[in-house]
């Protein structure tokens, strides 16, 4: 068996309407990972007190 170092194909990154994943490097025992990047899709308002009666 050679002793060549396995390496993954580099992927494009995931894009859909609130989301992205990035594919992340190597560690040292191979493994690729993925960041996920979610968008906010709700809008905050501040709060404010009702008026009283």
């Amino acid at each position: 068996m050679s002793e060549e170092k396995k390496t993954r194909p580099k992927v494009p990154d995931g894009r859909s309407r609130y989301l992205v994943t990035r594919q992340k490097e190597a560690n040292e025992k191979g493994y690729i990972g993925y960041d996920t990047i979610w968008e906010p899709f709700q809008k905050e308002v501040k709060y404010e007190t009702p008026k009283r009666p």
